[in-house]
């Protein structure tokens, strides 16, 4: 194996462990990268990321047919040299390459391992959005580009989107929002210039954000900093930025204490039934309908065997006055 691929300054450390397997594999394997993922325990998310980075350095290519019978399948071939579109076609087909430089001692292999990952015989092709169990989604511009399979060309096909697995388990007014803060992002920043359609696909993607506790202001950091001058596909920068630096999902203490917000200490507190100028609160403790002030009064009154004090005349007078207000009659 090249030093060039653990020293790759474009490649993750999934995308350097999902290839190093691949290539560590007996000859004559036949093991698709999603088996690898899953034996290597790379989640799907990272295994997308990789695989596109493998896609678009030439590591990886990927080419579907369909047989007579109405059979699809897909071919992958990874190499531990990069490989431009012919080259791949030349290997999968067994065609001498010219420029391929050898990596090691000679030992009687070819640069790269050609996989056959059949799935069940339908006549319209597998969606690209099937299970991670099942067969691989195509993924990346590279891994799109073949040569011609008897006289004909291949179609491409667009890659995948993130956003589609996420638009059902993210709540619609999250998508909402999120589509507002993505709005907002692209008409502050101008290299950051989104249409109608682009907010609208990325929006689930935004709402996975806000899902997982994260803020507005967090994905506008996310998505304008350390910007470089000149944006060529800003809808292509923002999906990258919100798939690689999506925060990782809350653990389920963490989702109990989202979920149960503190009770506001007016919640506990009751309005004193005695007779004051204004409204008052207090909090009791045994279910008491006055407050200490009213029922200290009380007490002392009761003592007495004295009638109303002249404060409690003019508590009462001031309590006539405001129900009357309240009631909207003439005083």
């Amino acid at each position: 194996m090249p030093n060039e691929i653990i020293r790759h300054p474009r490649l993750s450390s999934d995308a350097v462990r999902l290839l190093t397997w691949q290539l560590s594999l007996p000859a004559g394997a036949d093991e698709p990268l999603s088996a690898t993922a899953k034996r290597a325990g790379i989640k799907k998310t990272a295994f997308i990321r990789a695989k596109r980075e493998l896609s678009t350095e030439g590591y990886l290519h990927e080419w579907r047919r369909q047989s007579p019978a109405g059979r699809w399948s897909t071919v992958q071939l990874v190499s531990n040299v990069p490989l431009d579109a012919a080259e791949a076609a030349g290997v999968r087909d067994g065609r001498p390459t010219d420029g391929i430089p050898a990596a090691g001692k000679p030992i009687g292999r070819a640069v790269g391992r050609s996989l056959e990952n059949t799935v069940e015989n339908t006549p319209n092709p597998p969606s690209p959005e099937e299970e991670f169990d099942g067969q691989d989604p195509v993924l990346g511009r590279a891994a799109k580009v073949g040569g011609r399979e008897d006289g004909q060309s291949q179609d491409t096909e667009e890659p995948p989107a993130p956003e589609t697995a996420t638009a059902a388990t993210v709540p619609q007014e999250l998508v909402e929002r999120a589509a507002q803060a993505l709005a907002a992002v692209s008409h502050a920043e101008r290299r950051l210039r989104l249409g109608g359609r682009e907010v609208g696909r990325l929006a689930p993607l935004a709402g996975e954000w806000l899902q997982r506790g994260s803020t507005v202001r967090d994905i506008r950091e996310a998505l304008t900093s350390g910007l470089p001058e000149t944006v060529h596909c800003p809808a292509a920068l923002v999906r990258d930025r919100l798939v690689r630096k999506m925060p990782d999902a809350p653990s389920f203490a963490e989702q109990r204490a989202i979920g149960t917000p503190p009770t506001p200490r007016v919640a506990a507190m009751r309005e004193c039934a005695g007779e004051h100028l204004q409204p008052l609160l207090f909090r009791p403790v045994n279910g008491e309908r006055l407050c200490a002030a009213c029922r200290s009064e009380q007490a002392e009154t009761a003592a007495s065997g004295d009638g109303p004090t002249p404060v409690r005349a003019g508590q009462a007078l001031f309590a006539a006055v405001r129900a009357a207000v309240r009631a909207g009659t003439p005083t």
